[in-house]
């Protein structure tokens, strides 16, 4: 993680079917994004993480994404969707920086065992926690998290909000897709409902 102030900046981003888009999120600040199913949510992330056609611009510390090869970007800025994709058989090959992901498994009541296991074997929300522990283990400056907690129980959405908690602390910068009212009162430094003229601010 870093402990240097970075900012993640949206400038009229739009795609086909939703936006534009202008949004700012700085580093140790989580913003909770929410609104009506459909109107965009999900695919504002990806357009952040140049995963979609988009047109707009996208900054990382005033650098416009545009400038850098795309990998280096999503490094910084990762992406992880609600129901994240496997490419391979086993848990760790999905892993580029085992040591880091295995020392996060503990903190969302994940087995040690888990990390050689099938992919196949997982529960949904095995997986969902899996997810975050390969993007974490990265130690992006922001995460751009789509429903983290969805397939959840609440011991286990806790563990994943008191982890949240402590990244920021670090200094990462979350944008956070969700659906509940609750978990945006807790972990949100800001609020934000999308509607389909564009973002409006509902912090409190």
């Amino acid at each position: 993680m870093t402990d240097t102030c970075t900012s993640l900046t949206v400038h009229g981003l739009h795609g086909r079917l939703a936006g534009p888009f202008n949004l700012a999120v700085e580093s140790g600040e989580c913003v909770a994004l929410s609104g009506p199913s459909g109107v965009g949510k999900s695919l504002l992330l990806r357009m952040i993480a140049d995963l979609e056609p988009a047109r707009g611009r996208v900054e990382l510390d005033g650098t416009d994404r545009d400038r850098m090869p795309a990998p280096v970007f999503r490094r910084q800025v990762t992406y992880v969707a609600a129901d994240a994709g496997w490419w391979a058989d086993i848990v760790a090959e999905h892993m580029a920086y085992p040591d880091r992901a295995r020392a996060l498994l503990p903190q969302l009541g994940l087995a040690d065992a888990l990390f050689e296991a099938p992919v196949a074997t997982l529960s949904t929300g095995q997986r969902q926690r899996l997810a975050l522990v390969r993007a974490i283990s990265q130690e992006p400056r922001f995460l751009l998290l789509d429903e983290p907690t969805s397939a959840l129980d609440p011991e286990a959405t806790a563990r994943v909000e008191v982890l949240l908690a402590r990244l920021r602390e670090q200094g990462t910068g979350l944008l956070v897709v969700t659906h509940d009212a609750a978990q945006a009162a807790r972990i949100a430094t800001r609020r934000l409902r999308m509607t389909p003229g564009g973002l409006e601010d509902e912090t409190p």
